[in-house]
C-alpha cells in the first residue's frame, strides 16, 4: 500500500452517516435479466462467502421495508433473482446496517433491455467493501476476489474502485461541500450510484479505474486489446483477458485515491479516458438538471 486511505464519513442531516469510504465493483451487463440470472446468484454467493460472517444483515422486502436476513431472506432473494419467468424488472439489496450506511453491501437491479420505464436499461450488479478488507486482506486478494466475481457475469463495462461506499448513491445525502471537496481533491474516488445508471447506461462507459473491465460491444467500439495496448503503454498497466471476449485493464497495483494535493493524475488514467472519450456517458439536451450538468463533469474528470 502506498500510502493511508482517506477516512470518509458523510452524515444526513439526521446524522445518520449517508457514505463512507471503501471499495466499489460494479458490473453492467447488456442483457435481459432472464439471461443471466444463475450467474448473477452465482457471483452474489461468492462475495457471501469471502466477507466475514454476519457482514450481510438486513434486506429490503417487497414492501421496501427493511427485514432481517434470515434463511427465509436469503430464500427469497435468491428468488427474486432466480425466479424470472414472469418478466419485469428485478431487485435485491443486502445490507450490513437497516439504517446507516455500512461497509458491505449488494446492489442488483435485473433489467430487460425493452423496458419502456428506463431510457437505456442495463442490468447491474454492485458490491462494496470497507477499506478495511483492503487493508486487511491485501489489494493481491482483493484484486482475485474481484476477477472471481467479474469471470462469472457476461458485462460489456465493470470496474472497481476507492469510493464513497453507501447504497443507492446515498452518499447524495450528506452535506454536499464536504462531497464536492472530496470529489474535486481526489479523482480516483468513485461516486457510484448503480440504480440510477442501470436506467441510463446502456452499452456506453463511465470512465477509467483502477480495475477497469471491458467486454462487448464496448471492447470492439474502443479497438480490441490491441488499441489498448497501443494506447497504454505505461509500466504500471496490464491487460489480462477474460473468457468470452472481455479483458481486465489494471492501471495501478492499488485502488489509488489520487490526492491531488500531493500529486499530478497519472498519466495512464488520462491515456484510457481519450480512448474511451466517444462511449462516455452524457447527459444530453439543452436544459440539463444541474446534477445532471455535474455529473457530465465529474465523468469527464480525466480529461
Amino acid at each position: 500500500m502506498k500510502q493511508a486511505f482517506p477516512l470518509i464519513r458523510l452524515r444526513d442531516r439526521g446524522g445518520w452517516l449517508a457514505g463512507r469510504d471503501g471499495i466499489v465493483v460494479s458490473f453492467f451487463i447488456h442483457r435481459d435479466h432472464t439471461e443471466i440470472a444463475p450467474a448473477i446468484w452465482r457471483a452474489v454467493q461468492a462475495y457471501h462467502h469471502a466477507i466475514p460472517s454476519g457482514s450481510l444483515n438486513w434486506y429490503t422486502s417487497d414492501d421496501g421495508d427493511m427485514v432481517p436476513l434470515d434463511n427465509a431472506g436469503w430464500e427469497h432473494n435468491h428468488k427474486e433473482v432466480i425466479d424470472c419467468l414472469e418478466g419485469g424488472g428485478r431487485t435485491v439489496e443486502l445490507r450490513e446496517s437497516p439504517s446507516e450506511t455500512g461497509g458491505y453491501h449488494v446492489e442488483y437491479y435485473g433489467r430487460l433491455l425493452n423496458s419502456l420505464f428506463h431510457d437505456a436499461p442495463v442490468t447491474t450488479l454492485a458490491f462494496t467493501f470497507p477499506t478495511e478488507y483492503l487493508v486487511e486482506h491485501g489489494v493481491a486478494r482483493l484484486r482475485c476476489l474481484v476477477l472471481e466475481l467479474a469471470r462469472e457475469l457476461p458485462f460489456n463495462f465493470g470496474y472497481a474502485s476507492f469510493a464513497l461506499v453507501s447504497t443507492q448513491g446515498s452518499w447524495a445525502a450528506g452535506d454536499w461541500d464536504i462531497t464536492e471537496a472530496l470529489l474535486a481533491r481526489y479523482p480516483g474516488l468513485d461516486a457510484p450510484h448503480a440504480l440510477r445508471f442501470s436506467s441510463i447506461l446502456g452499452t456506453r462507459a463511465l470512465g477509467p479505474y483502477w480495475l477497469t473491465f471491458l467486454g462487448q460491444p464496448l471492447l470492439g467500439q474502443l479497438g480490441g486489446p490491441d488499441a489498448l495496448r497501443n494506447a497504454l503503454p505505461f509500466p504500471e498497466v496490464s491487460l489480462l483477458p477474460i473468457e468470452g471476449d472481455r479483458v481486465l485493464v489494471t492501471l495501478d497495483d492499488w485502488p489509488d485515491p489520487i490526492d491531488t494535493q500531493k500529486q499530478a493524475i497519472p498519466p495512464q488514467y488520462r491515456a484510457l479516458a481519450r480512448l474511451m472519450e466517444p462511449f462516455l456517458f452524457q447527459y444530453e439536451g439543452e436544459e440539463l438538471l444541474p446534477y445532471q450538468h455535474d455529473t457530465n463533469r465529474w465523468i469527464r474528470r480525466f480529461l
